[in-house]
């Protein structure tokens, strides 16, 4: 059984199932799957996950949903890409929290700063069944506003994808001990906030081929 999550019912019109009322927002429950509307931004990812979680067992998670893609991602637009790991980089200072000294979790002992994986095993699963390469997530509550800032914070974190959501579903996936993956689709350029540029429906149906063959 799959517990899936996306920001947006927007980026999930392809699953059908029973509606059911879920934080203030949207659930499904289909044919080997729960879907959950998060809502936008890093605490609602987190909450939603946690708060099922609490509630019921979850045997593999998936969150899914439209991204910005920086300029060395090496993905165009409407294509997809699983992340291995999130990088959360507004937590700290400009450098991050390991110059503060405080980690933000530990994990089997070993402290983690600003970059948290999802579940290798799981994530490299998915990406040799969907064909899928693999790329870095960077999550930040405030998306970059031009491409000049997009470009320095792929170059500041090594990045290649920016999202909204995903370093707390990674950690909350951590904490909980929840095998984690995430899958994103290139709506547009990092930066970009002309919605001319945007290319939401070919994300939305990249989003849909992938997530429709793991049901």
């Amino acid at each position: 059984m799959w517990l899936l999550l996306a920001p947006t019912r927007l980026e999930a019109p392809f699953l059908k199932g029973e509606p059911f009322p879920f934080l203030g927002r949207m659930g499904l429950k289909g044919k080997g799957f729960v879907f959950l509307e998060t809502g936008v931004g890093k605490v609602n990812a987190a909450l939603a996950l946690a708060h099922w979680a609490s509630r019921h067992p979850v045997e593999r998670a998936l969150l899914f949903g439209v991204a910005g893609a920086y300029p060395e991602a090496g993905l165009g637009l409407g294509e997809a890409a699983l992340v291995a790991e999130e990088v959360e980089a507004d937590l700290g200072l400009e450098e991050g929290l390991k110059p503060l000294g405080f980690p933000a979790m530990a994990v089997e002992g070993k402290p983690l700063y600003n970059r948290f994986p999802l579940d290798p095993a799981l994530t490299e699963a998915l990406a040799a069944l969907l064909g899928l390469p693999l790329r870095v997530g960077l999550t930040q509550d405030r998306p970059s506003e031009s491409l000049e800032e997009a470009k320095r914070r792929a170059a500041r974190w090594n990045a290649h994808l920016e999202n909204m959501e995903g370093a707390a579903f990674a950690r909350a996936c951590l904490a909980l001990g929840v095998p984690g993956a995430e899958l994103r689709a290139v709506s547009n350029p990092a930066g970009v906030r002309d919605r001319g540029a945007w290319r939401l429906g070919e994300a939305v149906s990249a989003l849909r081929e992938a997530v429709l063959a793991l049901l």
